[in-house]
């Protein structure tokens, strides 16, 4: 007997035999949106219902609120998901428009990133896929992110992770902190828009094109390079206001070019350094020159074949 004969061969795999074709369905939405309307950080009545900016950290794969009083501050060792809702004028009627922002900083974990991106995606589905989405990195933020906050603040720390269990912020209680103000690298950011820093508490990180601010939890200092701008100088002055208002400190603005701003660089252990020493550090994030253009592609078979084009490349690019 031929060794094939008796044997049962398996049914050769069709795809369509599979729920493949379910996907991006009707059905596909319902169970989708279903598992998002679970989510209690948005199934609030608020959010999805009302404009506003609405802010959530990655906490061990949950999504944590964040709390009002801190909008515009990110730490560098975390994820963020940021819903922008605002009404516009229809053709019959105003209504919402949405656009989410997930935020990776730069020291945030591979499952931190991942819940952002996959908790985005349930946002949408909660939203009825009608948002824009964007990923956002701490190094290269877009001009619609910077849009979004008077000031946007990048803090240093961050949460454990749930899978490697890495505290970014388990260390001792540092006593100096320094914050480094400077303007938006995008031209079409906003002649207002600025940013700050937080960066290591050494003379290294100054740099004499902007402002420093080294908080020493018993005075603040104000180190004004001598290149620095007056709209960073004045953005810089905020910020102190800011920090003031929690605790009552003396505050000391310094010059550049002021023999007594060597006290500065003396607490950044510059010691050893001359009056006429020169500072420049690389900021922390890419200029306008150095982000990777932007490109708008096409995928489409109307031609009765399947085509890839460019269709637009550069800032321009709208939704």
């Amino acid at each position: 007997m031929p060794p094939h004969e008796g044997l049962v061969h398996p049914q050769e795999y069709d795809w369509r035999d599979s729920n493949i074709e379910l996907i991006n369905s009707d059905i596909d939405h319902k169970v989708k949106f279903q598992s998002a309307a679970s989510e209690p950080a948005w199934n609030n009545g608020t959010v999805g219902n009302q404009a506003g900016l609405f802010v959530w950290r990655i906490d061990d794969f949950e999504v944590v609120p964040w709390p009002r009083e801190k909008t515009g501050s990110f730490h560098e060792g975390d994820s963020y998901i940021v819903l922008h809702s605002q009404q516009v004028k229809g053709d019959a009627e105003m209504h919402l428009i949405h656009d989410i922002f997930f935020w990776l900083g730069r020291a945030t974990t591979q499952d931190e990133a991942g819940t952002a991106a996959y908790k985005t995606v349930e946002l949408d589905e909660f939203l009825h896929g009608s948002a824009t989405q964007h990923r956002e990195l701490q190094t290269s933020p877009s001009d619609a992110f910077s849009a979004l906050f008077p000031r946007l603040k990048i803090l240093r720390g961050g949460v454990r992770s749930g899978f490697t269990h890495v505290e970014t912020n388990d260390e001792p209680q540092r006593t100096d902190n320094l914050l480094r103000v400077f303007k938006h690298p995008s031209p079409t950011a906003g002649r207002d828009a600025i940013l700050v820093h937080e960066v290591e508490p050494t003379w290294h990180s100054l740099d004499e094109e902007d402002v420093f601010i080294l908080d020493k939890g018993d005075k603040i200092f104000v180190w004004q390079g001598r290149k620095c701008s007056p709209m960073e100088k004045l953005k810089a002055a905020q910020v102190v206001q800011d920090l003031t208002i929690a605790k009552h400190v003396n505050v000391e603005v310094l010059s550049q070019e002021e023999a007594r701003s060597k006290v500065i660089v003396d607490c950044l252990g510059g010691q050893s350094l001359d009056f006429g020493t020169r500072f420049e550090c690389a900021r922390p994030i890419s200029t306008a020159s150095e982000r990777n253009v932007k490109k708008l592609f096409r995928l489409s078979d109307t031609g009765g074949h399947l085509a890839f084009n460019l269709v637009k490349q550069g800032n321009g690019i709208g939704k």
